[in-house]
């Protein structure tokens, strides 16, 4: 199954979902229905003791449809309200487990352990760093992925996972949530989240109408609100049915793009080994309606197997390593310090200590200038949201070949505005002289100084690197306040057009940063599906390959037969295809156009991509500023490429 496949899953999953919705509001709705009708019936008649009993009708229109219209608007007000409390992704989630955001420059072993393992993991998989938070009052080995999308993710572990795992054991955990990041499972953990919460709110109804006062007689809203609690039991039934039917069999999925990520099974093995001996459960009191997003099963076992949101522990163990003897690893901190010593004093191999990069035999990931190399066509879309060890391998020492200077900027705000900057300033050193005296007056406070300090350290690396440096800052830029932000993306907008041109790449890298801090200019960017099919969306695709043809030559010919290389992957509908001049596909029709495209199904966004890959591959190569405008594009349409490095 490949990364559109997976996309495609979780849509129909939602699907699932609202059939589940539909059942349980059913149910609670008939249950609340005959409650009503027992409760009222038998206070009328004790209400007239002279009058003879009137007989019992089971079938009472005027009070069903006010008990369908006050139990949907309940739950429908209730999920609404829960939905619009999740609007800002993962961080929503973390907080209201207890989550405490990661010091992104913090100096503790484990901390420093954890933020490592994270950013390697984004870089390898091309995406942004999630936000990073610690539950610091768990003492279970547990971890969890939240958010609508890549840029907005969020992952929390315990404290017991971090300190109680090895780093092979905290990678395959960590590996564990990525693939949920990237089979796009977080946004159905979201909605169901907002539909339990839903579901739920009739027992809250119920409490309140418990304390409501009446006469000397018996208040029947005390005893409806008794049935309500008593109903509420019916919608926490349906809410961990709902939880557990969509979430066990994605688990073992996980659990195999963890091993196929890391390539080392005795990792996650070993965490699920200590699991065994520690324990997982989540004391939070909101551990229930997160349940369904653990790593390992947050509450205590349930009365029913079909109500589990995670398969047995041993299940899971032994689909990763069938030669396990059935023991759990026994966890403390002295254990993982003697693990990680051992582990040191291991001789390193001695293998190139930089993967190659590809079409340059003896260049490494670290190296600071070479020549443009070119990569395969067949090499991009394959790998399109499966990350392999070797882009681990490269994402881990292309962060450590970064400067000391250039990783802590890229984890401080207003730092991390300067390292942007001085991606993007000029060669020529009149221009750039100009450039930041202007954004001394454009940029807060000390950030021309900054970006004049960072940039010969970041010019040798910038123009291959530009993405994963990026994604690298972005959980910093995060930070920014909406005045700081609005202040570094007018600034941004001057910066690239300083130099009267703007290089699509510089456009594209602009986009990127609005799209995934959208939140911090107060908008929220669409998540749904909006266009199941490409014929509303040809003109856009005809805008995109067109600007890509466009930039990939200027003799008109060579234009021609780029976009006709790419033009007939987009689907039997596009027949007929024209490429458009470049005044017609310039950069503002290109943003238009990619703000819809990121609203198509998957499908729609993978034969788009294929296209692209042929236009830019219609001289036989794709040349790496080629391959990393790809890549680029794909990051706005929330399809993740891993870097390009060479298969051994």
């Amino acid at each position: 199954m490949d990364f559109f496949e997976h996309q495609d899953k979780a849509r129909k999953n939602t699907k699932v979902l609202v059939v589940y919705f539909v059942i349980a509001v059913a149910c609670i709705i008939a249950s609340v229905y005959l409650a009503s009708l027992l409760i009222f019936y038998g206070t009328q008649s004790q209400q007239r003791p002279g009058a003879a009993t009137p007989a019992l009708v089971l079938w009472d229109p005027k009070l069903f449809l006010y008990v369908a219209l006050g139990t949907l608007g309940v739950v429908a007000v209730g999920s609404l309200y829960k939905t619009a409390a999740l609007a800002k992704g993962g961080s929503a989630v973390a907080e209201s487990l207890g989550g405490r955001p990661l010091n992104p420059n913090t100096t503790h072993p484990d901390e420093r352990k954890l933020r490592n393992v994270i950013e390697e993991m984004a870089i390898a998989a091309g995406v942004p760093v999630p936000k990073i938070y610690v539950l610091d009052d768990e003492k279970g080995i547990n971890a969890f992925a939240a958010g609508h999308a890549p840029g907005d993710a969020a992952i929390g572990v315990t404290r017991g996972c971090m300190t109680l795992l090895n780093r092979d054991e905290l990678q395959g955990v960590i590996g564990h949530e990525f693939s949920h990041i990237l089979n796009g499972d977080m946004r159905l953990n979201l909605r169901i989240m907002g539909v339990i919460f839903g579901i739920l709110c009739l027992a809250v109804i119920g409490r309140v109408l418990i304390y409501s006062r009446g006469g000397r007689d018996k208040n029947p809203l005390m005893l409806l609100g008794l049935a309500l609690i008593v109903i509420g039991a019916i919608g926490v039934f349906f809410g961990r049915l709902i939880q557990a039917a969509l979430s066990r069999q994605r688990e073992f999925l996980a659990d195999a793009s963890s091993v196929q990520f890391t390539r080392n099974p005795a990792g996650l093995a070993g965490a699920l080994q200590k699991i065994g001996s520690v324990g997982s459960k989540v004391e939070s009191a909101h551990a229930g309606e997160a349940s369904h997003m653990f790593f390992g099963n947050g509450l205590g076992k349930p009365f029913l197997g079909a109500l589990a949101t995670h398969p047995p522990l041993d299940e899971r163990i032994r689909a990763i390593d069938p030669a396990w003897d059935g023991k759990f690893k026994q966890a403390s901190v002295k254990t993982v310090e003697a693990e990680s010593s051992r582990k040191a004093a291991k001789p390193t191999s001695s293998r190139s200590p930089f993967p190659t990069i590809p079409g340059m035999p003896g260049a490494r990931a670290g190296d600071g200038g070479f020549a443009t190399n070119a990569v395969l066509m067949g090499a991009v879309l394959p790998n399109l949201g499966k990350p392999t060890p070797l882009h681990l391998r490269y994402a881990e020492e292309l962060r450590n070949s970064f400067s000391e200077r250039v990783q802590s900027a890229a984890r401080e705000p207003l730092d991390a505005t300067a390292l942007v900057f001085a991606m993007l300033l000029s060669p020529d050193e009149t221009l750039r002289a100009k450039q930041l005296t202007e954004l001394g007056k454009r940029a807060a406070p000390g950030v021309a100084e900054k970006t004049a300090a960072l940039w010969p350290e970041v010019v040798p690396i910038a123009s291959r690197v530009r993405l994963p440096l990026v994604n690298l800052a972005l959980p910093a830029l995060r930070q920014l306040r909406p005045d700081e932000f609005e202040q570094f993306s007018q600034a941004l907008q001057w910066l690239i057009e300083s130099d009267g041109q703007i290089e699509i790449f510089e456009f594209v890298l602009q986009k990127i940063v609005r799209r995934h801090l959208a939140s911090q200019s107060g908008t929220t960017r669409p998540i749904s599906v909006k266009f199941h099919t490409v014929k509303p969306l040809v003109g856009d695709c005809r805008v995109v390959l067109s600007a890509l043809a466009n930039a990939s030559s200027r003799n008109a010919d060579e234009v021609e037969k780029a976009f006709r290389a790419g033009a007939p992957h987009l689907g039997a509908k596009t027949d007929g295809l024209q490429l458009l001049p470049r005044e017609k596909s310039g950069l503002e029709q290109l943003d238009t156009a990619l703000d819809r495209l990121a609203l198509a199904a998957p499908q729609i966004k993978k034969n788009l991509l294929e296209a692209c890959v042929q236009v830019v591959g219609a001289d036989g190569v794709i040349q790496e500023r080629e391959a990393e405008l790809l890549r680029a594009i794909a990051d706005t349409l929330d399809c993740p490429i891993p870097p390009f490095v060479e298969q051994s």
